[in-house]
């Protein structure tokens, strides 16, 4: 199985705003950046994902299997972890446990406690006492213990400090030595992937613009810089979106050669980061 979700011309549509058509693969074993701006369509899709909306058109399968008919097996081997605090504030972690427990075949309380003692949870305080990280760490621990194949995160470094944000990224590389352990990563906080993202899905106003591997992002996006008499009708279609200013102009490309190729050394070429390609496409795609 090379795919552990499929997407397929997926449309949900809503009074003012909708997910068009989308066809988005997350490939077994890796790591995959879900990007875009807050709005774009990211926690709607990850809810067609796990059944929590249905869409109006298309089709939605993990492990190759619909919900339809399949939808305890599909739930058994996922684990999701959500920005902001799923459980009963009153509840401790031993309560937490005894009701989570047995809705999966495979928890493993022994697995349970070894990652409430890696990441120093209290097992008997109440929910509503913990820091925004320690919810995180508590939503990790319960998803990891019932041997989940998919882990599924929505913005799950969203308001965490920057020092609890790189221990939750390593510890994410370190859960990925479980080659078949899968985690789709939903975030607007792009530099969090370059640690760790091998794919990247970038969603913009409810459509997918694409999903590359990171070396192809790296590879094929650029910035490219220069005089405003280098552009014309031809030279103008090497750009998804060009600014103008009375110096010059700066475009992003999402194919470097054929940059490389029209201007040769009369442009200044730069990598294009994530953060810089979201801002390119915000307002839409643009030859100019």
């Amino acid at each position: 199985m090379e795919n552990v979700v499929e997407l397929k011309n997926v449309t949900k549509k809503f009074k003012d705003f909708s997910v068009e058509n989308i066809d988005l693969q997350v490939k077994q074993g890796f790591v995959t950046g879900f990007i875009g701006a807050n709005g774009a369509g990211k926690s709607t899709t990850i809810k067609m994902m796990m059944n929590l909306l249905r869409p109006d058109a298309g089709q939605v399968k993990l492990f190759g299997l619909d919900y339809k008919t399949h939808e305890k097996e599909i739930k058994e081997r996922i684990g999701f972890v959500y920005d902001g605090n799923v459980f009963f504030q009153g509840l401790n972690l031993k309560d937490i446990k005894r009701i989570v427990a047995p809705a999966y075949k495979q928890w493993d309380d022994r697995l349970f406690y070894r990652y409430i003692e890696q990441f120093e949870l209290p097992l008997n305080k109440a929910i509503k006492t913990f820091s925004k990280g320690m919810q995180m760490k508590a939503s990790l621990a319960l998803a990891l213990s019932h041997h989940a194949e998919l882990i599924i995160m929505d913005e799950p470094t969203a308001g965490l400090d920057p020092i609890f944000r790189r221990e939750l990224l390593v510890l994410l590389q370190e859960l990925m030595l479980n080659s078949n352990r899968t985690i789709f990563f939903s975030t607007h906080i792009t530099t969090d992937l370059d640690r760790i993202a091998d794919y990247i899905a970038f969603i913009q106003k409810g459509e997918l613009v694409f999903n590359h591997s990171i070396h192809d992002v790296a590879e094929n996006y650029a910035l490219v810089k220069g005089g405003l008499d280098l552009l014309d009708r031809d030279t103008e279609k090497a750009f998804i979106r060009i600014h103008r200013a009375p110096t010059g102009f700066e475009a992003l490309t999402d194919n470097f050669q054929a940059v490389k190729d029209t201007f040769g050394d009369s442009v200044i070429i730069e990598q294009a980061s994530l953060d810089d390609i979201m801002y390119y496409y915000k307002g839409g795609i643009q030859h100019a």
